[in-house]
C-alpha cells in the first residue's frame, strides 16, 4: 500500500513546485515508510510513498513508461489480485514487462483498454495515470471504496492525494469549513457524505468512478455500481456459490512478498476469512499463519452482555486459533493507552472519529506491523449479509433516516441552538438520506419487504461501510500496515446484494446463507455464534477520564467549540449517573463515553488543524466570532 498525491497546473512550471509536491506525500509518510518518489513534468507532477509488499525493485514510483510514441506516468495505491490474469492477457498482445509489479501490470492496461481497463480490475486500487502526448489526468478508484482519494479544483489547477492531510499540505488548499462541511462535522460524523471531503472545495472520489482531468476541467463517470437482478438459485447453489467466491477472494489476497496475517475476532467473518487463508498458506506451502487479536485489560471484569455485544472475544479467538493452528498473539490494551492515543487517532484520521474503536484499532495495527506488514479482515460481511442489529429492529426498519443514527434529535439537543437552527439539521440529513434512497435499484416487482430490505443493504454498502473502510485504512496505514478485505471482493458483493432477504436469513439467523456456505469449513459453535462488534472498552475510567477533558474543553474559553455547543445540556449529561447514550447514538457502540470523546476529538481538530470557519452572512454570532478568533 501507499500515499499518492499529484499536482496538474496549466499555468505554472510545476518543475519549480518538488519542495510542495514532497510536503504533500510527506505528511503521509507512515502509508509508505520504504521509499519515496516524484516525478515532474511542466503541467503535472506526482509524489509517492511506498510500503514495498510487492517487487520491490520493479514496483518503484512513480513508474513511467513509454508504449510505441505515448508515454504515461503513473501514481498508485493498492493491490491487484487478478494481476497474472491480466498479465497474459497483455503478453499475448504483444506487452513485456520488466518487473513483476501489479503497478506495471495497471499502467499496460491502462495504455491498451484506456478507461475500460477499469471492470477488468479485482482489486482495491486509487490512482492516477498522466497522458503525456494527450495532457490529460485520469483518476480511478475501486469499487467498494477500499482505498481512498481526494482532490480539489482551482483555478486552472487540480490537486489529489490519498489523505486530506496531503491536500491540506498545498497552501493552495487552506482548512476552511464552510455550512456544509460543519453539517457533515456536527451532524453525519463520524461518517462522511460519499464524495464529500469535509474542507471546503476538496472533494473525495467516489467508489466506481474514474474522473478524466483536462484543460477543459474535470469530468467524473461511474464505472460500477451495484445493479438489481432476479436471484434464481435455491438454498444449496447459493450457498455454494458464496462459499467460492469468498475461498476464491481470500486465496487471491494472500499474494505478497512479505509476511501476511489475519485479524481474528473469533466471530463468523474473521473465523471464515482465517480458515480460508491458513489452508491458502498450507497448500502453498508458506507455513502456519498468523492470526492476532485485540482485547482491553480487565475485560471479562468490567463486561455486560448487551443487545449489540453478547460475550467476549478471547475465548472464541483461542478456540478458532487451535482449529487451524494458526500463530497466535493477544494485543492487550489498556485504559491509559487509549487516553493518550486519541490525538494519534484523529491525526490519522483527519477527522474526529470513533473514540475508543478508532484508538484501539491503530494501537493493534502498531502492534500487528512489529510482526507482519499484510493483513486479512472480516469487514464489510455484515453489510454485505445484513448482520447489524438494526437490519431486525422495528424502528430501525421503520424509520425514515440511516438506522446507524436513530438519535438525530438527542444530538442535535447537544448544540448551541442558534447554530443548530442554521445548520437546519433535519433538513440536511433528511436531504443526505433521501439522496441515498434515489440510487437505490429496483426489481420490478419486488415484495415490499425485500424492497425494504434492498434499500437498508444498499444504505449499507454504500452509507455505512465507507465509515468503517475509512477507519481501516486510516489506522492501519498509520501504523504503515496493509489491510486487505476479502468480503468486499466485487463478484462477490454483486452476488449476494441479490440474494433475497429470506434466502439471506436462512433457517431464521442473521446472514442464515453465509452460514450455511460455511458448514464444514467452521464448526456449528462458531458458526452460529452471534454477532459481536469490534470491541469497545468497557471500563468506566475510560468515560470518567474523556468526561473530565470534555468538561474541560468546554470551560476553556479559547476552545473554539464554545460556538457549537449547549454547554448547560453537556454539562447536565455529565452529572447525569444513568447514561442516556446506553443506545447508541451512532453505530453500535458509540455511547456516553464516545460522545465525550467525540467532543474531545472537535476541540483537538478545530485547534491542530487552524481551521477557519468561512462567515456567512446567514450565520449566527457565535460562528461570525469563531471565524474571526
Amino acid at each position: 500500500m501507499c500515499g499518492i498525491a499529484g499536482w496538474v497546473d496549466w499555468r505554472r512550471d510545476l518543475r519549480q513546485e518538488a519542495a510542495t509536491l514532497e510536503r504533500m506525500a510527506a505528511a503521509m509518510a507512515p502509508r509508505g515508510p520504504d521509499d519515496a518518489g516524484l516525478w515532474l513534468s511542466p503541467n503535472a507532477g506526482f509524489a509517492h510513498r511506498r510500503l514495498i509488499v510487492v517487487d520491490p525493485t520493479g514496483g518503484v514510483q512513480p513508474m513511467q513508461r513509454r508504449y510505441g510514441t505515448r508515454r504515461f506516468a503513473i501514481v498508485y495505491n493498492g493491490e491487484l489480485y487478478n494481476t497474472e490474469d491480466l498479465r497474459r492477457d497483455l503478453v499475448a498482445k504483444g506487452y513485456r514487462f520488466e518487473g513483476h509489479s501489479d503497478t506495471e501490470v495497471l499502467l499496460a492496461a491502462y495504455a491498451h483498454w484506456g478507461e475500460s481497463c477499469l471492470p477488468r480490475l479485482n482489486g482495491i486500487f486509487a490512482f492516477a495515470v498522466w497522458n503525456e502526448a494527450e495532457e490529460t489526468l485520469l483518476l480511478a478508484r475501486d469499487r467498494l471504496g477500499v482505498k481512498p482519494l481526494f482532490y480539489t479544483e482551482r483555478p486552472d489547477a487540480f490537486l489529489f492525494s490519498s489523505e486530506l492531510k496531503g491536500l491540506l499540505a498545498n497552501p493552495l488548499v487552506p482548512a476552511e469549513l464552510d455550512r456544509e462541511g460543519l453539517s457533515e462535522a456536527f451532524l453525519m460524523a463520524p461518517s462522511r457524505t460519499p464524495g464529500h471531503g469535509v474542507f471546503r472545495g476538496v472533494k473525495e472520489l467516489r467508489p466506481g468512478f474514474s474522473m478524466r482531468v483536462t484543460r477543459r476541467g474535470a469530468r467524473a463517470r461511474q464505472y460500477w455500481s451495484l445493479s438489481a437482478r432476479e436471484h434464481t438459485e435455491g438454498p444449496e447453489e447459493t450457498a455454494q456459490r458464496v462459499r467460492e467466491l469468498l475461498r476464491d477472494a481470500v486465496e487471491r489476497q494472500l499474494v505478497s512478498d512479505v509476511p501476511i496475517s489475519t485479524l481474528l475476532s473469533g466471530g463468523l467473518d474473521s473465523s471464515a476469512v482465517t480458515a480460508f487463508a491458513a489452508q491458502g498458506m498450507k497448500d502453498q506451502g508458506r507455513g502456519a499463519l498468523r492470526t492476532f487479536s485485540v482485547e482491553f485489560a480487565q475485560m471479562d471484569r468490567h463486561f455486560r452482555p448487551s443487545a449489540f455485544q453478547k460475550s467476549l472475544d478471547a475465548p472464541w479467538v483461542e478456540r478458532v486459533s487451535q482449529l487451524f493452528a494458526t500463530d497466535h498473539r493477544r494485543v492487550v490494551l489498556d485504559t491509559p493507552e487509549l487516553v493518550r492515543y486519541l490525538g494519534a487517532a484523529l491525526t490519522a484520521r483527519d477527522l474526529p472519529g470513533m473514540a475508543d474503536v478508532d484508538t484501539s484499532l491503530l494501537l493493534f495495527c502498531r502492534n500487528v506491523r512489529e510482526d507482519a506488514t499484510v493483513a486479512l479482515s472480516g469487514e464489510s460481511a455484515d453489510e454485505v449479509f445484513g448482520g447489524y442489529p438494526w437490519f431486525f429492529r422495528e424502528d430501525a426498519l421503520a424509520a425514515h433516516t440511516f438506522p446507524w443514527a436513530l438519535r438525530q434529535k438527542d444530538r442535535v439537543a447537544l448544540l448551541n441552538p442558534e447554530f443548530a437552527d442554521w445548520l437546519r439539521p433535519e433538513e440536511y440529513v433528511a436531504g443526505r438520506y433521501e439522496e441515498a434512497l434515489s440510487e437505490v435499484p429496483a426489481l420490478e416487482g419486488e415484495d415490499p419487504q425485500e424492497a425494504r430490505m434492498r434499500q437498508l443493504l444498499y444504505l449499507n454498502i454504500t452509507r455505512f461501510l465507507p465509515t468503517l473502510l475509512d477507519r481501516k485504512d486510516r489506522m492501519s496505514m498509520a501504523a504503515s500496515l496493509e489491510v486487505r478485505v476479502p468480503f468486499c471482493d466485487h463478484r462477490l458483493v454483486e452476488y449476494a446484494y441479490n440474494i433475497p432477504w429470506k434466502l439471506k436469513t436462512l433457517g431464521g439467523h442473521p446472514k442464515g446463507i453465509l452460514r450455511a456456505a460455511l458448514r464444514g469449513v467452521l464448526p456449528d459453535d462458531v458458526l452460529y455464534r452471534p454477532k459481536s462488534p469490534y470491541p469497545s472498552t468497557p471500563n468506566p475510567n475510560y468515560l470518567a477520564a474523556m468526561r473530565r477533558q470534555a468538561l474541560e474543553v468546554l470551560s476553556d474559553p479559547g476552545s473554539p467549540l464554545g460556538a457549537y455547543l449547549n454547554r448547560p445540556a453537556i454539562e447536565r449529561l455529565a452529572r447525569d449517573e444513568q447514561d442516556p447514550f446506553a443506545l447508541p447514538w451512532f453505530s453500535q457502540l458509540m455511547g456516553l463515553a464516545q460522545w465525550f470523546s467525540y467532543v474531545v476529538q472537535l476541540d483537538l481538530w478545530l485547534r491542530s488543524y487552524s481551521i477557519r470557519p468561512v462567515a456567512d452572512a446567514a450565520a449566527p454570532a457565535p460562528l461570525q466570532v469563531a471565524a474571526r478568533t
